[in-house]
């Protein structure tokens, strides 16, 4: 409000935020950005640059709203934070995308963070995005807490929190509702680690798409434990296009809850959305993925989906103390394996033959 901000919802803020930042960016005193409670800041797209003077805290107790419109014909982030290392994002406010009116093209994102290392995100909301609601890319030594995404689970492509060529992103106690993957990790992503967070509506926690049209893929040390999937398209899921290269390895699923999920354990080197991809050899490898410990029930009996390419097999899958049963009672779950090395350990529901047993 010192640099002018009307703070009514109607009035475009975005100067007054640029320059509320560059006052911030410049201050040594490790300053803090304050969006005030009990007022809702219009914004259009802005991006907020660094490298800062000293660590930044943002302060988002008021409410960030997007326009009502169709505000660019390009792809674009709402608000992106680039290149700002030692920042942190807190508060009680939201950020509310008004992403009805895009879904029909999803092209605009909420909320960016690009090249920040050292960066904590607690506790505020986002909201009805009209894309991905946060992206990470090129950040490293990242702190998600307590953060709620809310969108409608028909809502397409909203992903709650979706990673690139990131490193050491550490995700707990978070509510994801979606029209998309709650989580998604993609290429180049490594040491991630999500725990304590609830799924649902959406497509799940999802590594991938990966190897599209050909590319080289590398994710590793994936850990996902005690969250819960309510609803969800899939519970945990690997999905890699025919023909890419590289590999996916390092993965632990463990003390996990399914609610009528669709198909809990999802490993897909077949991913093709169109649903008219032509075979392909080659695919990005997929080994060492350990499922332990995952309960409840799957709303298809098709409960456990391990489908993987004949020219690259997949390899040290182990499943252990696994038990899903359909939902309703209607059915018997069962397990689809193919081109698929593993181990069983411990009681498994459905049974899960793999090559070699």
């Amino acid at each position: 409000m010192d640099f002018h901000a009307a703070g009514d919802g109607n009035t475009d803020d975005a100067k007054a935020f640029a320059a509320t930042w560059n006052a911030t960016c410049s201050d040594s005193s490790s300053p803090t950005m304050l969006i005030p409670g009990g007022r809702t800041f219009l914004l259009s797209k802005i991006r907020l640059r660094g490298p800062c003077s000293s660590p930044i805290t943002v302060q988002l107790d008021g409410g960030i709203v997007a326009p009502n419109v169709i505000w660019t014909t390009t792809a674009a982030n709402l608000l992106t934070f680039y290149s700002v290392d030692n920042l942190t994002v807190k508060g009680s406010g939201q950020i509310d995308g008004n992403g009805a009116i895009w879904w029909a093209c999803f092209k605009q994102k909420l909320l960016s963070f690009s090249s920040c290392n050292n960066l904590l995100v607690r506790n505020i909301h986002l909201r009805d995005s009209p894309d991905k609601h946060m992206t990470l890319h090129r950040c490293s030594q990242v702190n998600v807490y307590n953060v709620s995404v809310t969108a409608p689970g028909d809502s397409p492509n909203t992903d709650g929190i979706t990673m690139s060529i990131s490193d050491h992103v550490y995700i707990s106690s978070c509510s994801i509702q979606s029209g998309d993957d709650c989580v998604s990790i993609l290429s180049g992503t490594t040491d991630v680690n999500i725990t304590d967070s609830t799924c649902g509506p959406g497509h799940g926690i999802s590594v991938g798409s990966l190897g599209c049209d050909g590319s080289t893929s590398l994710v590793e040390r994936i850990t996902v434990s005690n969250c819960t999937f309510s609803r969800t398209m899939t519970g945990v899921r690997i999905k890699s296009w025919q023909g890419g290269r590289g590999s996916a390895n390092g993965f632990l699923f463990e003390n996990l809850k399914m609610n009528e999920v669709q198909h809990p354990i999802d490993i897909d080197q077949f991913y093709c959305p169109p649903g008219n991809c032509q075979p392909q050899d080659g695919a990005v490898a997929i080994s060492d993925a350990r499922f332990i410990n995952i309960q409840g029930t799957s709303s298809d009996p098709e409960a456990i989906k391990i489908m993987c390419s004949k020219s690259v097999q997949c390899r040290g899958i182990y499943l252990d103390n696994v038990n899903l049963s359909c939902s309703g009672h209607t059915a018997q779950t069962r397990a689809t394996i193919l081109n698929a090395y593993g181990t069983i350990a411990g009681m498994v529901k459905p049974e899960v033959r793999f090559l070699g047993t």
